[in-house]
């Protein structure tokens, strides 16, 4: 085996993390899942989803302005409740900025009438719409306070004008969670049957979206136990139908998640489906039978939540929702990725700077694979010492392949070489090395953190670019000429790093993988600074113990 390197784990790790997903982590529909086209029994107890949204061009400053809301307020969030309609649609988070410029909290969710509607909506409906039940029309008028806090609930109240009467009652948490409590008093002189509903709905695709499989970004739910994930373009050719005992269900982006959990123990039917923009939603199965002069309630769990892990695995375990802490994206190797979180937010703890975490846990997996590491690169330390010989005996026996591989299996006894033992070793930390990959990618707690000198947001790109002389002349290229510093300095240690490992014989090979760390620097360069600064330290804590083991061998470089 000629290219038994590190440089060609580099190239198994690239297109793990470039193919895994798509192959592996994509889910799979089951035969609960069902095409628009296909017929199914819906009950007619659906709430009305089917219904078209005219998306108007009002901004959202307008849209808030001009309506009745109820303010909404704690120590994460701020935003407004719509009276008409009794709708979430106005959510910020107070403690994530937009950008590092203006300071501008995170505009989560935002009215239905604008381009970016993104919002949650709660309520009633019946079979054939026999009783009358609000709607996005529907005006909630308040009973008490004004304002929702986690001190203070909000009760809304509405009457269909025939003797029965719908309550809300609104609690928030000192964090992302919200419980709404939906009542019914019925006071008519007939029992009647309600089901209860809770939506999600956004207009549009989000414009900052990832397309990229190593984090899922689109419709998320546990549904019995399982995880279902589906793209925004799963969910534009056909209507996703799933029955379920138990689970949650939501809408999540790269950092930030909006999701539905229904009351313990109420089977409910969820739908994911696109009418003119993206709706989430369940309806129990089951109706709420109200007997004349009583009352039916129902709960529903809403969280509006930025993806800190601490949070969300609390939320988890305390509210008992099974498998909620997998809305943050840890993907196949879980039982890697997320230990490794929790040693690197220790580390940012401890050090105060992120970067530096980065740096200290690439060299503590470097420190745990060094007896790995060490076996692989004496062999390719063996390798690239008979490399002329092997060349020589290529060149003497190129036409006679059986004689050529007899003499190769002669000089690999005789120099006591196993062609497969500087592979393995590699195959091994290939796991590990996607796992910091994925964690550091995923990462909201590295987002608008600094390091040294020009990078100051780990989680976006090196700002810099050698197509300006990073920075001396005044002039912004355009992003694909955004080449910076630390993507060149990964680039050029990939580079030492394959000068150091055993050449491919054969030639067109070589060209190519000579090519490869030019490929990989224009690649990286648009990903995250946080992980170009992981694999640069790793290739020179790499390059390091190879110069070593060389130079112990008497090995020269090519």
């Amino acid at each position: 085996m000629d290219n038994k390197n590190v440089f060609v784990a580099i190239a198994l790790s690239m297109s793990v993390l470039l193919f895994w997903a798509a192959f592996f982590e994509t889910p799979q529909q089951t035969s609960k899942s069902v095409s628009q086209n296909k017929e199914v029994n819906e009950n007619v107890i659906t709430p009305s989803i089917d219904t078209a949204l005219k998306i108007k061009t009002i901004s959202r400053e307008e849209s808030i302005a001009n309506s009745k809301r109820v303010k909404i307020e704690n120590n994460n969030i701020t935003g407004s409740l719509l009276l008409k309609g009794g709708i979430i649609d106005d959510i910020s988070f107070k403690n994530h900025k937009q950008n590092l410029k203006n300071k501008k909290n995170v505009e989560f969710l935002n009215p239905a009438e604008t381009k970016d509607g993104f919002y949650a909506e709660t309520g009633w409906t019946s079979i054939n719409d026999k009783i009358k039940v609000p709607n996005k029309d529907s005006v909630w008028k308040t009973i008490g306070n004004n304002t929702l806090t986690e001190n203070q609930p909000v009760i809304l109240e509405w009457n269909n004008g025939n003797g029965i009467i719908f309550k809300k009652i609104i609690e928030l948490d000192n964090k992302f969670l919200f419980k709404i409590t939906q009542q019914v008093q019925n006071n008519t002189n007939k029992s009647i049957d309600l089901y209860p509903y809770a939506q999600l709905t956004r207009n549009k695709i989000p414009d900052d979206i990832q397309n990229f499989y190593i984090s899922h970004e689109g419709f998320i739910g546990v549904f019995d136990e399982e995880l279902k994930e589906d793209d925004y373009d799963d969910i534009e050719e056909k209507k996703i139908i799933r029955d379920a005992n138990e689970g949650w269900l939501g809408i999540t982006d790269k950092f930030w998640v909006m999701a539905l959990v229904p009351a313990l123990g109420e089977n409910f039917k969820s739908t994911f489906l696109y009418n003119d923009s993206f709706k989430a939603n369940y309806i129990l199965n089951n109706p709420t039978t109200i007997n004349p002069s009583s009352e039916g309630s129902n709960d529903v769990r809403l969280f509006v939540a930025a993806k800190e892990v601490e949070t969300i695995d609390s939320y988890a375990e305390n509210e008992n929702i099974n498998k909620f802490d997998l809305v943050i994206d840890w993907g196949w190797f879980y039982f890697f990725t997320k230990p490794l979180f929790f040693v690197i937010d220790y580390l940012f703890k401890y050090s105060g700077n992120f970067g530096v975490a980065i740096v200290i846990i690439t060299i503590a997996i470097r420190l745990i694979f060094f007896p790995l590491a060490n076996y692989s690169f004496r062999s390719m330390a063996k390798m690239k010492a008979v490399q002329p010989e092997m060349m020589r005996l290529k060149e003497l026996h190129k036409e006679d392949k059986v004689k050529l591989q007899q003499e190769m299996m002669s000089l690999y006894r005789k120099e006591k070489i196993n062609p497969a033992s500087g592979c393995l070793p590699i195959l091994i930390q290939i796991p590990f090395f996607f796992a910091i990959y994925k964690m550091l990618f995923i990462s909201l707690e590295m987002r608008h953190q600094p390091f040294f000198g020009w990078i100051k947001d780990l989680s976006d790109r090196d700002p810099t670019s050698i197509f300006n002389l990073f920075g001396l002349i005044p002039w912004d290229p355009p992003s694909f000429l955004i080449i910076g510093i630390w993507p060149i300095l990964m680039g050029a240690s990939m580079w030492v790093q394959q000068k150091l490992n055993p050449a491919p014989a054969d030639p067109v090979q070589a060209k190519i993988f000579a090519f490869f760390p030019l490929f990989l620097t224009i690649i990286l360069a648009s990903f995250p600074s946080g992980l170009v600064v992981y694999w640069t330290i790793n290739n020179i804590l790499t390059i390091a113990q190879q110069w070593v083991i060389m130079r112990q061998t008497k090995v020269k470089t090519n």
